[in-house]
């Protein structure tokens, strides 16, 4: 059974607002290497929808910054699951509807995936962190105080406790940080 991965982007403050971070090209290509050790993205409708309204477009820029494209054109070609209640259509390449109970899809959408499954919605992983699915945590830390939200998890409880598998500092100041659920 693959591993259900969360990664996302977050300010020292906790927002996870995409738009806070210091997206530059080294920023990209961690989160494309991350993308390749994967078998298949998870995401929710919300952040489907912002996905598919930049990525493929910059996919077919031959213009646009190197790992930046270079993400896009991978995405292309991975595997898209969405979770979403209101929307069924989902046209970008490769992208499949997630249907069913919550905990069960998940669950077998990682026992079909042995290279594991990279989730990058905060709502939808708040509700996947409460059901136990997640099993690491891939947390890019952005040396910036955003001063609003969205932030990860809030209302989660009770607390988790985490292992510390690695810690990596970007050029930019960004720190990427690989934890695990600690057992018991």
């Amino acid at each position: 059974m693959g591993l259900l991965t969360f990664g996302l982007n977050v300010t020292l403050d906790g927002c996870c607002d995409h738009r806070e971070g210091i997206a530059d090209d080294e920023l990209h290509d961690y989160f494309t290497q991350l993308m390749d050790a994967a078998g298949a993205m998870l995401w929710g409708r919300v952040t489907y929808e912002l996905m598919e309204s930049a990525w493929p477009a910059v996919a077919r820029d031959e213009n646009a910054p190197r790992a930046m494209r270079e993400w896009a054109r991978k995405l292309e070609a991975k595997p898209k699951y969405v979770v979403s209640a209101s929307r069924r259509d989902f046209p970008w390449n490769n992208t499949f509807r997630v249907e069913g109970d919550l905990r069960e899809a998940v669950t077998q959408l990682k026992e079909k995936t042995p290279q594991g499954v990279l989730v990058g919605s905060p709502t939808l992983s708040a509700a996947l962190e409460r059901l136990g699915l997640i099993d690491e945590y891939r947390l890019v830390v952005h040396p910036v105080f955003a001063g609003h939200g969205p932030t990860l998890f809030q209302g989660l409880e009770p607390s988790r406790r985490l292992e510390l598998v690695s810690t990596n500092r970007l050029k930019s100041g960004q720190v990427a940080m690989h934890y695990r659920r600690k057992e018991g």
